[in-house]
């Protein structure tokens, strides 16, 4: 199983009048890594996978820490915990090394924009996806499990 690594800029309008990162701000930054993992990881050249539209079906964020302006990025690590005939589930870690600091999950539904309507996930995605499925941990509700030290990791850069 593999982790997609995003490492994401914080901007110092990403802060609230109390002095850390606003929780709004936080559902872009999931946006960001998403989208990183969905389409610049997408198999093959010229692969048309992800490319003709998804929506999100729902958000579930748990805030674990505030989070306050630096210099460094900070890392969000997504999976994948479930993938059915015509929707994903990816899950995240927003985080540093010693702490995190947001755990999330989305269902994304493969949308077709020309047809107005919602579509199944191709069998070429769903061999994509596969690579970054976890199960989830028990009580965890499919956020933030951890895997192996030896689980394959891609790093994007922001």
């Amino acid at each position: 199983m593999a982790r997609h690594i995003y490492d994401c800029p914080l901007r110092w309008s990403d802060m609230d009048a109390f002095g850390h990162v606003n929780n709004a701000v936080f559902v872009r930054y999931l946006e960001e890594a998403r989208i990183d993992f969905m389409f610049r990881l997408a198999p093959g050249d010229g692969s048309p996978s992800f490319s003709g539209g998804s929506v999100v079906a729902r958000h579930e964020i748990d805030y674990v820490r505030p989070l306050v302006h630096r210099h460094a990025p900070v890392t969000i690590e997504s999976w994948v915990t479930k993938i059915g005939a015509a929707s994903l589930t990816i899950a995240y870690e927003i985080k540093d090394p010693e702490q995190v600091y947001v755990r999330a999950s989305t269902v994304v539904v493969p949308f077709d924009l020309a047809a107005g309507r919602p579509r199944r996930i191709s069998a070429e995605e769903k061999a994509f996806l596969q690579e970054y499925v976890e199960e989830p941990e028990a009580g965890r509700g499919g956020r933030g499990g951890r895997g192996d030290r030896g689980d394959r990791v891609e790093r994007a850069a922001a």
